[in-house]
């Protein structure tokens, strides 16, 4: 049975999601891109997972190295998000961020950075599955987190109990 794609992406964009920057440092070239597609994994040894599309613009860079790191984003950080989504641009171009013990960028007020390993590349149709095995973790914000619902930035209501 043919899956219609709009309504397969329609259907995928009612789960709504944190907001994430995977960034790298292949031989001194930052490089990065948003993404919804982090999950964790395992707790020992600590795992997580995304994908990247293989048309990303900087899917050579990803492909070629051995650490990387995911940048879970704030709501302030909504600019940041929208800048790593855009191809042709200069994503560090205002972009306040550090090297993290591994050489990956880690972007400056996330609210919670995991540098990783490359644990596993899984083929995954027009993605690869990212496995990272986290070699650190820093939680550094208490702000509201950067939430995506049906294709569009949203706020997280919190509910009082």
């Amino acid at each position: 049975m043919a899956i219609d794609p709009r309504e397969l992406r329609d259907a995928f964009g009612r789960f709504a999601t944190g907001v994430t920057v995977i960034t790298v440092n292949r031989e001194g070239r930052l490089s990065g891109l948003t993404a919804n597609s982090f999950s964790s994994v395992s707790l020992d040894p600590p795992l997580v997972l995304w994908s990247l599309a293989r048309d990303a613009d900087c899917f050579d860079e990803f492909q070629g190295a051995a650490y990387f790191a995911i940048n879970v984003l704030a709501r302030h950080q909504e600019t940041i998000s929208t800048r790593f989504a855009t191809k042709d641009v200069d994503k560090w171009a205002g972009t306040p961020h550090e090297l993290g013990v591994t050489g990956a960028p880690l972007i400056s007020g996330a609210l919670a950075t995991f540098e990783c390993h490359v644990h596993a590349r899984h083929e995954g149709g027009d993605h690869v599955i990212y496995v990272g095995e986290v070699q650190q973790v820093q939680v550094s914000a208490t702000a509201a987190p950067l939430s995506f619902y049906r294709g569009r930035y949203c706020e997280l209501v919190e509910e009082t109990p």
